[in-house]
């Protein structure tokens, strides 16, 4: 089966990893792990040759979504002698791919790389946004599974990131290999009062409206949401998950695997599998 076979939103908080963890905080989020491993079950079960990751932490450019193309990701999260490092071919094929019908598209769209003139020589910082959800989603598999990250841009409107999804998906079926998909989100992120981002009750409303989409399999109704409401809400979710929507609209289940705020911020672990028609 070619195209999208598998697809996710995924949190990206170190919290998520138990090897990042002291043996006080393992309790912490439970749940959010239990999920990613059911993530990483389904993942493998679907056995995607490339995967792609909708992150916010690697390069952003202004107005425009960025697409890596370097030959290799690699990278490290942790601190206080407790880390987890990965490093993945990218498929620079499908990158291009992407790119180019991004383009096509009237979609802003920037091929970005590092190091090396050529691909095969340049490797990318891959950042924990990816790191993360790839821990359990092919990046420890022998071999890793290849990557490809894009990177949405927080000044396009809402639909170009749902057209952006539109264009993933296409370009995956037309590759004639299966491919995966992952929003890499964490959600509002003022549910503490002593967190970095202070106290603000619209992180609790913001994921709150994001579980019940997802319960309803109903991601079209993210773009009922203001875009001012996420700034309020601290979220770092919603561009990501419109392009997931994008990519997977009236095509594909979903199911809530676990949703908690445990700390400052939320996080949400939901697959969306292919529908047989």
């Amino acid at each position: 089966m070619s195209g999208i076979v598998v697809a996710a939103i995924a949190p990206h908080g170190g919290i998520a990893v138990a090897e990042l963890c002291d043996e006080s905080d393992l309790e912490v989020a439970a749940a959010t792990r239990a999920g990613l491993e059911e993530l990483g079950r389904r993942f493998s079960a679907a056995a995607p040759e490339t995967v792609v990751v909708l992150t916010p932490h690697n390069v952003h450019v202004d107005g425009s979504m960025a697409v890596i193309v370097a030959g290799t990701v690699e990278g490290t999260v942790g601190e206080g002698g407790r880390e987890i490092a990965l490093t993945s071919l990218v498929d620079v094929e499908l990158a291009l791919a992407i790119l180019e019908n991004l383009a096509r598209a009237g979609i802003p769209s920037t091929g970005v790389s590092y190091g090396g003139n050529r691909p095969t020589e340049a490797s990318m910082p891959m950042d924990w946004g990816a790191l993360i959800p790839l821990w359990y989603m092919g990046g420890r598999s022998e071999p890793a599974v290849a990557t490809v990250l894009v990177s949405p841009a927080r000044d396009l409107p809402a639909e170009l990131h749902v057209a952006a999804g539109r264009v993933i998906a296409e370009t995956a079926a037309a590759s004639g290999r299966p491919v995966g998909l992952i929003a890499s989100a964490d959600h509002g992120h003022a549910h503490e009062p002593g967190g970095p981002y202070g106290f603000d009750p619209a992180s609790a409303v913001y994921d709150g409206q994001i579980v019940e989409l997802v319960r309803e399999n109903r991601l079209a109704g993210l773009l009922e949401i203001d875009p001012e409401f996420v700034g309020t809400a601290q979220a770092d979710s919603w561009w990501q998950m419109l392009v997931l929507h994008g990519a997977t609209a009236n095509g594909f289940d979903a199911e809530l695997l676990s949703y908690e705020a445990p700390t400052y911020f939320g996080m949400l672990c939901a697959s969306f599998t292919p529908r047989v028609s």
